[in-house]
């Protein structure tokens, strides 16, 4: 699958969001990230987002978490996450691809998601 021109949603797929889990439950993440795919599998026309599973974020303490980036663009470190954002997640990753910096300001993203960003890197075009 080609990534051009699409930002990549990555959803942590170990985060528990705090919860101990029996061992053939699904994790918090896997969870969003099936519901995210769902959504996206019964989407016509172009996607908001191209779809990835991660390992661990490292965000732990926050909850299940994704990271929103694209060539070019800010990378968001998202937290507190659960199934019930998917849909605003792809909301949010629409808004994303059309910003010039990939920044969505608070009062531009769904109520949901207004404090979900847990930090941010410069593209990595930049850091070099």
């Amino acid at each position: 699958m080609s990534y051009s021109g699409q930002p990549r949603l990555f959803i942590c797929m170990t985060c528990r969001a705090g919860r101990t889990i029996a061992d053939d439950e699904p994790t918090e993440g896997a969870r969003l990230h099936c519901e995210l795919q769902r959504l996206l599998n019964g989407m016509s026309g172009r996607m908001p987002v191209a779809l990835t599973p991660s390992a661990c974020l490292a965000n732990c303490e926050r909850g299940c978490s994704g990271v929103i980036a694209m060539p070019g663009k800010w990378a968001y470190l998202l937290g507190h996450l659960s199934v019930e954002h998917a849909a605003d997640l792809l909301i949010y990753g629409a808004a994303y691809r059309a910003s010039a910096t990939g920044t969505v300001l608070p009062s531009r993203r769904p109520r949901s998601l207004s404090s979900v960003v847990i930090g941010r890197v410069p593209p990595l075009e930049d850091l070099t």
